[in-house]
């Protein structure tokens, strides 16, 4: 993967700025927050990026509200303000927030629409987490809805609206329907993307504004790639 394709402070995709958020539309392959990889995190590039276009001469306050796994795109919260961070930290965690996502798999799922509730137990030496359909010990509830909105020429859309937020609870799931997201070899795809990527993306966040406490919606377009544009495609 080259790193021209990571996101830097010149080609950083900006979906929306003011005084206390900045929210962005993350690439493939790269890594919210700082991890053993030493990989420079998207939080240290929008502080650039912020840093750059403020002429800062200090250090740039950024506070990171949520994650996105690597190799999943799309849309990225920040908190420019020390006043914003509690607020979206305590509404991620109540969930008072609407977070929808889109999937592209491989089979049809069994209905057109339906809740998925799994448990789900994190295995931190795999980096994965594996569904089961009754609580066993450690596991954590996982609620999603799904909906198939396309049919493209090998693939389907399903459209996700995420219910709780669980560690790769996305890819577990569907996994677990026989629906595994394109790309996603640690979930069962049979091959790899290009990119290294999977074909799961952040579509669009609506919260309530932190400090203006007004309703705000962001919308994240995916990828550039034939699959991707096949699903927008009217």
């Amino acid at each position: 993967m080259s790193n021209s394709l990571h996101s830097n402070p010149s080609n950083l995709q900006v979906l929306f700025e003011d005084n206390h958020l900045i929210v962005v539309n993350k690439r493939v392959g790269d890594i919210v927050q700082g991890d053993k990889t030493g990989d420079d995190p998207l939080s240290e590039v929008v502080k650039q990026y912020l840093k750059e276009k403020y002429n800062k001469p200090g250090n740039v306050y950024l506070g990171v509200v949520h994650r996105l796994d690597r190799p999943t795109s799309g849309i990225v919260l920040f908190a420019k303000t020390s006043k914003a961070l509690p607020r979206l930290n305590k509404m991620f965690a109540e969930g008072d927030t609407k977070k929808m996502y889109w999937a592209v798999v491989k089979n049809p799922p069994p209905k057109e629409s339906d809740t998925l509730t799994h448990w789900l137990v994190r295995n931190p030496k795999q980096n994965k987490s594996y569904a089961h359909n009754k609580e066993v010990s450690n596991s954590k509830k996982a609620v999603l809805d799904y909906k198939l909105i396309k049919k493209l020429d090998s693939y389907y859309l399903l459209e996700i609206d995420l219910k709780t937020g669980r560690h790769h609870q996305i890819r577990a799931q569907l996994a677990a329907i026989g629906c595994v997201i394109k790309g996603d070899l640690k979930y069962g795809a049979d091959r790899s993307n290009k990119d290294g990527g999977i074909h799961l993306h952040a579509r669009s966040l609506v919260i309530v504004h932190p400090v203006q406490k007004e309703s705000v919606a962001f919308l994240a377009t995916p990828p550039e790639d034939p699959i991707w544009k096949a699903c927008i495609s009217e």
